[in-house]
């Protein structure tokens, strides 16, 4: 009989919506005789004001050391690495305990994931871009988040035959079933409380600050409006710029702004809604639109998230070129055509089926056998 194979994963800080994957992933692994190993720190203060901290009762909590005023962090592993046959490292320039792992004779196999870049960079030329495409050579193999992100990591010199994609996603199991105990009359009492007629309604669901580009939102709903006189928004979210939304949103009956709202409310929420309006930066949201059906309209800003691949235009969502006039175009098209809305919102259910943690914690399953498989990767420069 075949030894246990033992798979070591290290997460700087383990969130909620990570632990469906990991507890899916550890019952995958154990069906193909491998043992997963999570180790798992603790947050920054900044980040544990998020509030979004995950457990699980068989993951290792290790030391978590925050230096440079949190620009590096430390972590001491080593001592829990002895007998792994494969380490899983998230790929950011910050964990020290990286750069020691992948300059270190070790016995193990070191592989990354993660996005392939830092998609919000200001200065993606900068010395630490370069110096992350630098890394990206230095593992066995490559975790990607996405098709987009195997690109990026192809780009940097990693061989293809080594990469899993691995479709990042969040456990939308509970979103289907909260989505699915919204009947009708709950949705018109919530549009009535509202004070929207019986026009289409675009939603925004997301947090408040720059990146999201608010002015652009509100300057497309006015266009909007002026075609499609009987079009409402309605705001979820809160954030840094919840004055400017909120100011806004003021004497303007047909603009609504409700706050932060989540889990059931949230779906409720977006049961109003026809279209999901985002022309910001977009990452995992994209989730909320397909399990509720309400195709995503945003613009091709250069800020989205790896996700972004998930979206195909006119398929399941719509995505403009980045000016005003054409984002309007679309998103009016969609509102007034009810057989390219039908078109979107049966693509929108189709992907909500692909894009799952269950067959996130397959394929990563799968890539770690390929990758146990595999001889080591020579190659140590980009």
């Amino acid at each position: 009989m075949c030894q246990m194979k033992r798979i070591v994963i290290i997460q700087r800080r383990l969130t909620h919506y990570r632990v469906p994957l990991f507890a899916a992933l550890r019952m995958a692994l154990a069906e193909r005789n491998a043992q997963l190993e999570l180790l798992v720190g603790r947050a920054t203060p900044a980040e544990e004001k998020k509030n979004d901290a995950g457990e699980l009762p068989w993951a290792r909590m290790i030391p978590t050391h925050y230096l440079a005023g949190g620009r590096l962090c430390w972590q001491p592993v080593q001592r829990h690495l002895a007998g792994a046959d494969l380490v899983i490292v998230t790929q950011e320039n910050k964990l020290i305990q990286n750069h020691l792992l992948m300059l270190a004779s070790r016995c193990f196999k070191l592989a990354f994931w993660g996005h392939g870049a830092n998609l919000q960079s200001d200065n993606p030329s900068g010395l630490k871009e370069r110096f992350k495409r630098w890394t990206t050579n230095r593992v066995d193999w490559w975790f990607a988040y996405t098709q987009m992100s195997a690109g990026l990591v192809t780009a940097a010199g990693f061989p293809d035959t080594r990469i899993t994609v691995l479709n990042n996603a969040v456990d939308t199991s509970e979103l289907q079933r909260q989505r699915e105990s919204v009947k009708v009359e709950e949705t018109q009492a919530l549009r009535e409380s509202l004070g929207f007629g019986a026009g289409p309604v675009g939603v925004f669901v997301g947090s408040l600050y720059a990146d999201k580009r608010l002015e652009f939102l509100f300057g497309a709903s006015e266009a909007i409006r002026s075609v499609v006189p009987d079009f409402q928004l309605l705001i979820v979210g809160e954030g840094v710029e919840r004055d400017k939304v909120q100011a806004w949103c003021d004497g303007k009956p047909w603009a609504r702004w409700v706050g932060a709202r989540f889990g059931r409310e949230k779906v409720a929420y977006m049961s109003v809604a026809h279209v999901m309006l985002n022309p910001g930066a977009l990452g995992l949201g994209i989730m909320d639109a397909f399990v509720c059906q309400t195709p995503m309209m945003t613009a091709d800003c250069g800020n989205h998230g790896p996700e972004i691949a998930y979206l195909e235009n006119d398929i399941n969502g719509v995505i403009t070129a980045d000016d005003l006039k054409s984002y309007v175009a679309a998103c009016v098209n969609v509102v007034r055509d009810a057989g390219t809305m039908e078109t979107l919102r049966t693509g929108c259910a189709a992907s909500a089926r692909e894009y799952t943690v269950e067959n996130m914690a397959i394929r990563f399953a799968d890539g770690i056998a390929r990758c146990l498989e595999a001889p080591r990767h020579s190659r140590r420069a980009s």
